[in-house]
């Protein structure tokens, strides 16, 4: 009698016979079960400014500094034994109400906007959680769509301080700035109380101070290369380290991803005994048309289609994460599981037509027209190129560029190129950011020396910017793209009066 085979050979043979099949579908079988069915958002600018009362702002700056001297976003030890400390002398608030976990290269805060618009419209009071900050560091904790007051902000710090404090004492480091705010989240989630969070992962997904929630819902938006020094040299290493918000027996939205990533994606959800929804399987985009102030799609859900959804966003990549998006919530509600339906059509119009997603294709002024997008990484920047040419025809654009010096600038640059006329190479006020001299000098080899100018303060390069856009141009055909980080868009938007 022979011996039962290893299931672990058993996956390595489908992924040999299916690695030559199209990547962008990530089409591989891989055992585990997959989701097959038959068939109050916010509003405004989401961006708050600084508190308007003296005292009240004061305050906000002491809780600030008192953070930043704290380890940086930057500086991580892979482990989660400090937050699950914290988390258990305040007796696991992150237990007291079902998640979404979403992690991934591109595309997490957008998707996650997109889900909190979703639950918020079918009447849950939602808890959203998402880094970096455009402008003001209340911005990462939302209630109910909109984020927390600045009052609330102190408030939950103070509340968790003297736990914050004995943690520190205990462990060999003191908690990380991350690792306090995500606590903060999740007990401001719990003291609201929220019906559902929405939680970004900071970085990677195993050792993620977040990835102490065990989320019913992991969303896994495209893998990409970035963060390499840390999360490893390929999309497969970068994906491994993703996998970790997979919880056993979840329920894994997979947008497209590289077919190593996949592989490893769906190795990961075997273990776990989860289920799969994979986008362009289970779930996807069925059309999409360019319309005016955003795109018309139809989109097709673990339970049927949605038609006739406006998403005012740009770019053929937001209307992978509304799909991304509307399946996470579908799965939330047992739909394409439990339940062989779709959710209510008019409510899902209703909350894709009011979401926001700030410093992502944003229109900030006209004449000529100034675009923010906080792209940050090649993969990025390829999307946005692709979006901003297909949703605004600009006869001339130019380029405000500053970059993170621990990002890939070359592969940044080189993806704007074909489209940037020239490019106005700058600095944001983040002490990370890349020398203006060094990122000019690698701008310089990619645009040529005539493409390209340096202006050191942002405020001088984006009106370097506007005077190069309207020379020669067609009237009205002008445009300037302002991006490399998420802290030159909110440097941007502050000039620009924006919030």
């Amino acid at each position: 009698m022979s011996e039962p085979s290893d299931p672990n050979d058993q996956f390595d043979d489908i992924v040999d016979n299916e690695t030559n099949r199209d990547p962008d579908l990530a089409v591989i079988e891989a055992g585990s079960r997959t989701l097959r069915t038959q068939g109050g958002a916010p509003q405004g600018d989401p961006v708050p400014g600084r508190p308007e009362d003296p005292e009240l702002d004061k305050a906000l700056r002491e809780v600030e500094t008192e953070l930043s001297t704290r380890w940086g976003e930057t500086k991580l030890d892979p482990s989660v034994t400090r937050i699950a400390a914290l988390m258990d002398v305040l007796g696991d608030p992150q237990r007291a109400y079902p998640s979404i976990h979403i992690t991934g290269t591109n595309g997490k805060t957008s998707t996650a906007r997109m889900i909190e618009a979703l639950l918020g419209a079918f009447e849950l009071r939602t808890g959203r959680y998402t880094s970096p900050h455009v402008q003001t560091i209340t911005e990462r904790i939302s209630l109910d769509g909109a984020p927390i007051s600045a009052e609330r902000f102190i408030e939950t710090y103070q509340d968790i301080k003297p736990y914050v404090e004995l943690v520190d004492a205990r462990e060999e480091y003191r908690l990380s700035f991350f690792e306090v705010l995500t606590a903060m989240a999740y007990a401001a989630f719990a003291d609201a109380p929220v019906d559902a969070a929405v939680v970004e992962v900071g970085m990677g997904g195993t050792w993620d101070a977040t990835n102490v929630i065990d989320a019913s819902v992991a969303v896994v938006t495209p893998i990409d290369l970035d963060h390499t020094d840390r999360l490893g040299g390929t999309t497969a290493e970068i994906a491994g380290e993703k996998s970790g918000i997979i919880k056993q027996g979840a329920t894994v939205i997979m947008a497209q991803q590289p077919v190593d990533a996949a592989q490893v994606l769906l190795k990961k959800a075997v273990e776990a005994d989860a289920t799969v929804a994979r986008e362009g399987m289970e779930f996807g985009i069925v059309s999409r048309e360019v319309a005016v102030g955003g795109q018309l799609l139809t989109l097709r859900g673990l339970g049927g289609e949605y038609d006739n959804v406006f998403l005012p966003l740009h770019g053929a990549y937001q209307a992978h994460n509304a799909a991304v998006a509307l399946a996470a919530v579908e799965a939330f509600f047992g739909i394409g599981a439990e339940h062989a339906r779709t959710l209510d059509l008019d409510t899902v119009r209703q909350a894709f037509a009011r979401v926001a997603s700030p410093g992502r294709l944003e229109i900030v002024r006209s004449s000529p027209t100034v675009v923010l997008d906080a792209a940050h990484n090649p993969h990025g920047a390829r999307a946005t190129a692709e979006g901003i040419s297909e949703a605004f025809g600009f006869s001339r654009l130019v380029g405000v560029v500053s970059t993170s010096g621990d990002k890939d600038a070359r592969g940044l640059l080189e993806a704007f190129e074909p489209i940037f006329a020239e490019v106005v190479v700058t600095a944001n006020s983040n002490p990370r950011a890349t020398d203006v001299d060094a990122l000019a000098a690698v701008a310089v080899e990619v645009f040529g020396e005539d493409r390209v100018v340096v202006e050191p303060r942002l405020p001088d390069a984006i009106e370097a910017a506007i005077t190069l856009a309207e020379e020669e141009a067609e009237y009205g055909g002008a445009g300037v793209l302002v991006t490399g980080s998420i802290f030159t868009v909110g440097d941007a938007r502050l000039l620009l009066r924006r919030g």
